[in-house]
């Protein structure tokens, strides 16, 4: 089981690395399903965990000048606010309320890195020529940050986008700014849930050490793999993930009730409808064959 640990805690540090993220998605449920921890002892500690391996991913972004250092740190200051006062208020919720609220954030996080970005978001990977607005840094920050502190999450798939779309940051720089935000609000909302819960060191510098060895793996493949494979590869993975933590969490009627499963069906049928209707629009009508044109009867 320690081994099995281990090689899952390798691929948290990978997907921090490469992708900016990812990491808190892997750490509590390794640690809740493999370790054996109750969730909330597995938030706390899946925040430590992610805070010190995004540090050691940070490292090697910074020296490829992957780092826009002020925008982090702004959007790491109010993170940590936020991620403090979520950390505090989950002391107060259940843990199966706080497993379900993490599955579902994974769901939405896999649905947003299997869509294909949109032409706005293309041009908005272009470099910033100016900083992200202070208004846009204070609520983004500390909406992120809350969710970090009430389940556990780093955020990196929250934060990535708003640098990339709001700030104008290539996809490689609001990758590496985004480990700067993650390790500030994640050392933030440890702190906000050590008055709560305990972490058992051994498992924790465990998985921390394995995690950091991956992250440092994973930077030196930032770049050389192409991104969009990785993020559909690891959305599917979120999205088997996500689903299994909600099949533990919820009751057994709920997915044998026909109810669910129709929601489910309409949900499906709704977005490939939404597919094919987006794709039917951008088809261009097919040009008629100049032989044709010319062709006139006789």
């Amino acid at each position: 089981m320690t081994a099995l640990i281990v090689a899952a805690s390798l691929l948290i540090g990978v997907s921090l690395g490469v992708l900016g993220g990812g990491g808190s998605i892997l750490t509590v449920p390794i640690l809740v399903y493999l370790a054996g921890q109750d969730t909330k002892e597995a938030i706390a500690t899946s925040l430590f965990v992610v805070g010190v391996t995004s540090l050691a991913a940070l490292v090697p972004h910074a020296r490829a000048h992957r780092v826009r250092w002020r925008t982090g740190l702004l959007f790491g200051a109010f993170s940590m606010a936020g991620a403090y006062g979520g950390g505090r208020l989950a002391e107060y919720v259940p843990g199966t309320i706080l497993l379900v609220a993490f599955a579902l954030m994974m769901l939405a996080t896999a649905f947003a890195m299997l869509r294909k970005p949109r032409d706005g978001a293309k041009k908005a990977a272009r470099p910033a020529h100016r900083d992200l607005p202070l208004k846009h840094i204070a609520v983004e920050g500390l909406a992120v940050g809350a969710v970090t502190g009430l389940v556990g999450s780093g955020g990196g798939f929250l934060v990535v986008p708003a640098l990339a779309i709001l700030g104008g940051l290539p996809m490689g720089i609001a990758v590496g700014t985004s480990l700067l935000v993650i390790a500030m609000k994640s050392f933030a909302g440890l702190a906000g849930h050590l008055s709560g819960a305990s972490i058992d060191w051994g498992i924790a510098l465990t998985v921390t050490v394995a995690a950091v060895a991956g992250s440092l793996i994973g930077a030196r493949l930032a770049g050389r793999i192409p991104q969009d494979v990785l993020r559909r590869a690891f959305g599917w993975f979120v999205v088997v993930m996500g689903v299994f933590v909600l099949a533990q969490q919820l009751d057994t009627g709920v997915w044998t009730h026909p109810a669910t499963w129709a929601a489910f069906g309409a949900a499906a049928s709704t977005a490939v409808a939404a597919r094919l209707r987006r794709r039917s629009k951008k088809t261009p009508p097919r040009p008629v064959p100049r032989a044709r044109q010319d062709a006139a009867p006789r």
